[in-house]
C-alpha cells in the first residue's frame, strides 16, 4: 500500500476535524467539532494528511515547540475504514523524520483507557515519563510519552 503524507490543504483541515469530532478518543474527552475545527485550523501548528490513491486516510497535528521547545504531537486519527493497516505507524514515522534535523526529543500523550494507541507508541520506542491524573476525565489519565530521536 503506497501511503504519500503532504501538509493539509484547507479542506483537508475541515476534514481532519471531522475525522477526530467523529472518533474516541476525541469523543470521550469531550472534543467538538468547533473545537477540532479550531485546531485543525490554528497557524500554530502543522497539519499533515495521510493518501492512498489521493484519497485522505489519515491526519496528524503536530506542534513544533510543544513541550519545553520540543515537537509535540497534538493528535493523529485514522479513519475507521483504514485503522489496523499501518497508516498511524507511517505518520509517525514521518513526524520523527520531519524533526529529527533540528530536535533531539518528540512528545506525546495519550489517554490512559486508549490501550491500542499506547501499544501502537510503545511499539516504535516511545516510554512513559509522566501521568497527569484526573486531568481531563476524573478516573483517567493522560499518559505522556517521550522518544529520543537522535
Amino acid at each position: 500500500m503506497n501511503i504519500e503524507i503532504s501538509p493539509a490543504s484547507g479542506t483537508e483541515r475541515d476534514w481532519a476535524a471531522h475525522q477526530l469530532a467523529g472518533t474516541d478518543p476525541w469523543i470521550r474527552l469531550g472534543a467538538t467539532l468547533e473545537t477540532c475545527n479550531q485546531v485543525c485550523h490554528d497557524p500554530e501548528y502543522l497539519v499533515f494528511i495521510a493518501h492512498i490513491e489521493n484519497v485522505p486516510c489519515g491526519a496528524m497535528i503536530l506542534d513544533p515547540r510543544g513541550l519545553a521547545g520540543s515537537p509535540y504531537l497534538k493528535s493523529i486519527v485514522v479513519d475507521a475504514e483504514y485503522r489496523g493497516s499501518g497508516i498511524g505507524k507511517r505518520l509517525l514515522s514521518f513526524a520523527e523524520e520531519y524533526f529529527r534535523a533540528y530536535s533531539r526529543h518528540f512528545f506525546l500523550c495519550v489517554s490512559s483507557f486508549n490501550y491500542r494507541a499506547r501499544r501502537l507508541y510503545e511499539s516504535i520506542g516511545f516510554n512513559k515519563v509522566g501521568e497527569f491524573s484526573d486531568y481531563i476525565i476524573d478516573g483517567e489519565s493522560e499518559i505522556l510519552l517521550y522518544k529520543r530521536l537522535r
